[in-house]
């Protein structure tokens, strides 16, 4: 499986490594640079194979819905995003 996950903080990022560790590839998007593995929601999706599926884990409300809004630009019909918010 592949998957996308934006926001690799506390949780976000310890999902990626406990997804990671149980064999399936996690592309990280952060906005710190040092912890994320693409420089841009952009990136990301380029990154992943369609059917493409996000999984969002940033935080409640505006930040959320600005993720989710840039995501609407960049997917196609039939790719998946996960509120994790």
């Amino acid at each position: 499986m592949q998957l996308g996950l934006i926001g690799l903080g506390k949780m976000g990022g310890n999902m990626r490594e406990r997804i990671r560790r149980a064999g399936h590839t996690v592309i990280g998007y952060d906005r710190n640079p040092e912890i994320s593995d693409v420089a841009s929601l952009q990136e990301l999706v380029e990154k992943l194979e369609g059917p493409r599926v996000v999984w969002v884990m940033v935080p409640a409300g505006a930040a959320t819905q600005s993720t989710v809004d840039e995501l609407g630009d960049l997917l196609s019909e039939g790719d998946i995003v996960v509120d994790g918010g």
